[in-house]
């Protein structure tokens, strides 16, 4: 065992040696570190090993030496003999190394200046290079600055954008370009400040010349619907040529003429502007174009829209005054359209910025605002001439807007409220016009000297007279002058209407019922409430009362000619089943009835106050045996008065005739009746007996023709029989026959005649009237008063019945 420990320790120093022959000087530590790691005494053997190892490499190198050292002497030997040459060409080499220094010492500086020249040449070329990218960029820069100085604010816009993305780049090393990449966000702050103020001042200017715009579109507005009216009318008669100018307009030409003439001269020199001509729209280009570049165009349309929105308001608002003229509202429908005109210039111009659902949105806002501006301030409107002109522009006014493609079907309806009010205006008008022709008239039968006189008459008015043309002249028509003149005001209160008609878009059949309904009501209000107070008032008498009867007759007549006026206007047949009829005749028969009731009471007036004169002496014992000079001079008046009732109707003077008649009974009846009269005598009786037989002799002496027999007297019966019971003293007759049919005192009421017999029994109690009859026969005072109690049973008896 012990050997075999000792030849693995030789092994191992072995191994150990070649590692340390082998291996670099550096890296023996961990070789050596393992001999001292193996068995005890290992160290001493290695040792030895290592000696022995030393002891060999010296034979080895002690062989190789003395191998070789006879070629080392021979070598020696060669170097001692070369050595002299050596020193010779090492003389020879410095010696041309002097010289060729010396030469080399000029190529030298030859060398470093062309090396100088190179880098210089080098740099030179980069800075070119660079200087070739840098330009651009401040070329660029300075086209920004001159495009931002003559306010080009949309081409500086690209400007920058080609900086930031294509130059500034390319040299973004280089600190003016970092300067520059700051400085043009700023820029662009300022490009949106001052396109802003722009826009702003924009907004103003049109704020300003909105109402030069608006005339303008107008007034083209008026020149086409002109136009178009004169090519309708040319065309209507048949004898138009449509003629092409080379301009494009297209004019009639008739007889030589050119429809439209006028207009052309009056704008011969004249320019047809339009918005864009009046109005710089480039800020709002321009805006839009930075907004959009920017990326912020929602933030420009809403204040855009919101801006506009403001002003629509403030357009909107119309001058407290605006009613009192017609230019306060053409200055309002000149603003509203130059609104309207620019905002639809910007919505075909631009792209977004304005929507039709933005411009709806607005036209219908400001639609009922000026539907009820109009509405209210056009109620303060009494001049017809005003409410007319206002409604042209509100025509002009629809027909412009309507050309811009707005609706406006709803001013059209408004225009029909306008013209309830026009007629309203009409109607005041011409009341008062009515009422001047009235105080005006003379009411008297027109007089004519010559024909040439009746043909003006005929020709104002519809009079056709076979009998009164047979007559010679001169003549007299039978109405009077107010007739014809009515009658002319009528047919100006139709054209009046007719005006406003006009340019409403609507047919012939609804202008024709507007005409006939405004007619209607000119006739059975105006001119109805005309005639109602002419007729009340106090300083009309029986006279023109029977004029006016006679004029409402005639203008009755003339209503079918006022029909006919209006179908000729129109061209709608009246045979058309919705054809409105006009209510003239209702019209003048009201207003004749009306007049007819006024005689019948101006008639009982006059009889009133003739009776009123009357002064009877009640208590006289005999009468004069005449009549009373008040009721002779109250028939003569009737007399007078009824030969004017021949140009009246027989009816209306039998009926005046029999009114007075039973008003004058009724009112001698009376004042025999009146309380107030206590004491009547016989003489009295037979005084008042003379009266009514002259009003007897009066109504049979037929004052008016037609009344058959005795009719007219029938109105004094109740008198008569009511005198003859008192003169006759027929009372056993009437006491005997009452309630009879075929009694003589029929009409003789028990109560008249009681009341009458006590105021005769109490005369003569007192004055002695019946002393007479006392002296020659007692009996009759006591007959007197059987017949009072009999009388009194009789009224006592008709009381308990009823």
């Amino acid at each position: 065992m012990a050997e075999s420990g000792t030849l693995e320790s030789i092994t191992e120093h072995e191994r150990i040696l070649q590692e340390i022959e082998s291996t670099d000087t550096a890296c023996v530590g961990p070789t050596l570190r393992s001999v001292y790691d193996d068995q005890p005494n290992a160290h001493k053997r290695f040792m030895e090993k290592l000696d022995a190892r030393i002891r060999n490499h010296d034979r080895e190198i002690e062989k190789m030496c003395n191998f070789h050292h006879q070629g080392f002497v021979d070598a020696i030997t060669e170097l001692l003999k070369v050595r002299a040459d050596a020193e010779k060409l090492m003389g020879q080499v410095t010696d041309t190394n002097r010289r060729l220094q010396d030469a080399g010492r000029e190529v030298t500086a030859q060398t470093e200046e062309v090396i100088r020249c190179r880098i210089q040449q080098r740099n030179m070329t980069t800075t070119v290079e660079k200087l070739q990218l840098c330009i651009p960029v401040l070329e660029m820069y300075s086209k920004l600055k001159e495009q931002l100085e003559s306010k080009r604010y949309y081409a500086a816009l690209k400007t920058m954008e080609q900086l930031e993305n294509i130059y500034i780049p390319r040299v973004s090393q280089y600190r003016f370009c970092q300067i520059m990449a700051e400085t043009l966000p700023k820029l662009r702050e300022e490009i949106k400040e001052i396109s802003m103020s722009d826009l702003k001042d924009f907004l103003e200017s049109i704020r300003k010349h909105s109402d030069k715009i608006g005339e303008t579109a107008m007034r083209q507005a008026q020149q086409h619907r002109t136009f178009i009216s004169a090519v309708q009318k040319q065309a209507s008669l048949g004898c138009a040529k449509p003629l092409y100018s080379l301009n494009g307009r297209t004019t009639l030409q008739h007889n030589g003429l050119v429809a439209g003439d006028a207009a052309e001269e009056e704008e011969a020199d004249d320019e047809v502007l339009t918005a864009q001509d009046l109005v710089d729209f480039s800020p709002v280009y321009r805006c839009l174009h930075i907004y959009t570049i920017l990326g912020d165009r929602e933030t420009f349309e809403n204040y855009y829209r919101k801006q506009r929105k403001k002003q629509a308001r403030l357009v909107l608002q119309p001058q407290s005054n605006m009613h009192e003229t017609v230019e306060g509202y053409r200055k309002y429908f000149n603003q509203i359209v130059g609104f309207f005109v620019v905002e639809d210039h910007i919505l075909h111009a631009t792209q977004g910025l304005v929507t039709r659902a933005f411009t709806d949105e607005l036209w219908n806002m400001a639609l009922s605002k000026i539907i009820a501006v109009l509405r209210t301030h056009s109620s303060y409107c009494n001049d017809p001439d005003l409410v007319l002109e206002l409604k042209n522009l509100i025509v002009i006014f629809a027909d412009t807007l309507q050309g811009y493609g707005f609706s406006v079907n709803r001013l059209f309806d408004l225009l029909f409220e306008i013209r309830d009010q026009y007629n309203e205006t009409l109607l005041k008008k011409w009341a008062l016009v009515f009422r001047e022709i009235f105080e005006q008239d003379n009411y008297s039968p027109i007089p004519v000297e010559n024909e040439e006189e009746y043909k003006s008459v005929v020709s104002r008015f519809p009079f056709h007279d076979a009998e009164i043309e047979k007559q010679p002249f001169p003549k007299k028509l039978p109405m009077s002058q107010s007739v014809p003149q009515i009658y002319i005001q009528v047919k100006e209160f139709i054209y009046a209407s007719l005006k406003f008609s006009e340019s409403l878009h609507r047919s012939s059949t609804e202008i024709d019922d507007m005409l006939r309904k405004s007619a209607n009501l000119l006739l059975t209000r105006t001119l109805s409430g005309c005639l109602q107070n002419l007729i009340k008032k106090p300083h009309i008498g029986l006279t023109e009362l029977v004029q006016i009867i006679i004029n409402t007759t005639h203008l009755e007549q003339a209503c079918k000619y006022l029909e006919d006026f209006i179908t000729n206007i129109t061209n709608v047949s009246p045979e058309t089943i919705h054809t409105t009829r006009l209510y003239g005749l209702s019209t003048f028969k009201d207003a004749r009835h009306a007049a007819e009731g006024e005689i019948y009471t101006k008639l009982n007036q006059k009889i009133d106050e003739f009776i009123q004169l009357a002064d009877y002496e009640w208590g006289m014992a005999e009468s004069d045996g005449r009549a009373s000079g008040y009721l002779m001079d109250l028939i003569n008046f009737l007399r007078s008065t009824f030969q004017v009732f021949t140009h009246l109707p027989g009816k209306v003077a039998q009926t005046a005739c029999m009114s007075a008649c039973k008003h004058l009974a009724t009112s001698l009846m009376q004042m025999l009746l009146d309380t107030e009269l206590k004491q009547i005598s016989m003489g009295a009786i037979q005084q008042f007996n003379l009266d009514v037989i002259q009003c007897e002799l009066f109504a049979s002496s037929e004052p008016v023709p037609g009344f058959q027999g005795d009719t007219l007297q029938l109105a004094f019966i109740d008198l008569r029989q009511l005198l003859d019971l008192f003169m006759v003293w027929d009372w056993s007759t009437y006491l005997a026959d009452y309630g009879q049919p075929t009694s003589k005192y029929l009409r003789v009421n028990p109560s008249t005649a009681l009341a009458l017999l006590e105021k005769m029994k109490d005369t003569s109690k007192k004055n002695n009237i019946f002393s007479q009859f006392r002296k020659n026969d007692r009996d009759k005072q006591k007959l007197i008063e059987t017949v009072v109690k009999q009388l009194r049973s009789l009224v006592n008896g008709m009381s308990q019945h009823s």
